[in-house]
């Protein structure tokens, strides 16, 4: 079939201006019964819907088709990283039989390590054949590996989640698992930060992010693995706006991550077989956390520098480049959307209305906000801040002078 050319689609939608009838519906109506000539000549008819489409598309994007998705070839609902920790998990329990993409997809489903709705039979299909998670790692072939290093503090982050203890917290039917969200320095082995929670979200990964900057300055670049906090737009957009790099790993291939996940085989070895049985809330468990982390761990010869890592992070205090102290550093961590600021200088934000800090009349704006609250948001354009918006009040506008914007 022929394509279409927007050159013709475009004299189809001018011909509505023209067209008889009262209504849009009667004038699509009145310009599928008319013929037009692509650029070779050959007479064209369109139906009524086709010009609907046409029409729609064209009003809200500017574009006579659909515009392309921004996640276009990624998966919305699972990640490759879900995918092969509940595949390793199950892969056990075959003995050696044949491994049939079907039946793994099912016994993951069984054992409730992947949700159907969230990840459908093709899908898991695809990603499996796409990485080849079903191939042993001992059988792929063994890459090859530099120990490598970076020069000087702060030159990359390396960060991970490791799975913690159960806790009895008395509040609960049963005990809270907790997981740990931690940043490791690669030059000096140092842990800017490291908390346990109740969930190993995005929220949760800005906040110790944003703590880990507090207390040891701005990492150059942050390599991460493609879990679905690590990967998400909000953890990206956070790192973009500190001008830090985010590198995230090859699918299956955590020992990229060296010295994130042998600091956690340390931390297993040494904290976690401690007795713990009187710690029974998320405060109590990362005070210990923090107490074996600065009198122990970073107090102690680290056998690859051959000092502490402490004493090797001083070496490089002169590099380290730290959050300015502007009163709206905060606001780097927050929320972005974007709001097109209607007539009368206001826009909508969480179904209530709000006024622009300047005249912004008819352009899109970018708005920064705090998760759960109801805290005015912050204006931006371009990268550069406007001010605060504030909440609209028409009775004190009706007694404000005449005001021109």
């Amino acid at each position: 079939m022929k394509r279409i050319t927007n050159y013709l689609k475009m004299r189809v939608l001018g011909a509505l201006e023209y067209a008889a009838g009262n209504s849009m519906e009667a004038r699509y109506q009145a310009v599928s019964q008319m013929i037009f000539q692509d650029e070779e000549g050959t007479p064209r008819q369109f139906t009524w819907r086709t010009i609907q489409t046409w029409w729609y598309y064209y009003r809200r994007y500017g574009i006579t088709a659909a515009p392309e998705r921004s996640d276009k070839g990624t998966t919305r609902k699972v990640v490759p990283e879900q995918l092969a920790t509940a595949i390793e998990v199950v892969l056990p329990s075959f003995h050696g039989q044949p491994r049939n993409i079907t039946v793994v997809y099912r016994e993951c489903i069984r054992r409730g390590l992947l949700q159907r709705e969230r990840v459908a039979p093709n899908t898991f299909r695809r990603i499996v054949k796409k990485f080849d998670l079903l191939t042993p790692l001992c059988e792929h072939s063994p890459k090859a590996r530099l120990a490598f290093a970076k020069a000087h503090a702060n030159d990359l982050w390396q960060a991970d989640t490791l799975h913690g203890p159960y806790l009895d917290t008395g509040l609960r039917s049963r005990p809270i698992k907790t997981y740990l969200i931690c940043f490791i320095d690669d030059a000096s082995r140092v842990v800017p930060h490291g908390t346990f929670y109740d969930a190993d979200d995005t929220p949760n990964l800005i906040d110790c992010f944003q703590t880990a900057l507090d207390k040891r300055g701005v990492p150059k670049a942050v390599y991460v693995d493609n879990g679905s906090n690590y990967a998400s737009k909000e953890f990206a957009t956070i790192c973009t706006r500190l001008g830090t790099v985010l590198i995230h790993t090859p699918v299956r291939d955590g020992a990229a991550k060296g010295k994130i996940e042998r600091f956690f085989r340390t931390v297993r070895d040494e904290f976690l077989t401690r007795d713990l049985s009187h710690i029974h809330t998320l405060r109590d468990l990362n005070a210990a956390f923090i107490e074996w982390l600065e009198t122990i761990y970073h107090d102690r010869i680290h056998t690859t520098l051959g000092m502490k890592p402490i004493d090797r992070f001083g070496l490089d205090l002169d590099r380290v480049r730290r959050l300015s102290g502007s009163p709206y550093c905060a606001e780097l961590f927050m929320l972005e959307d974007t709001r097109k600021v209607r007539i009368d200088n206001t826009f909508s934000f969480n179904s209530r209305r709000y006024e622009a800090p300047r005249d912004m009349r008819g352009k899109t704006i970018t708005i920064r906000y705090q998760r759960h609250t109801g805290f005015p948001p912050a204006v931006y354009q371009d990268g550069d801040r406007l001010g605060d918006a504030t909440l609209l009040d028409p009775v004190a506008n009706d007694r404000r002078p005449n005001i021109e914007f």
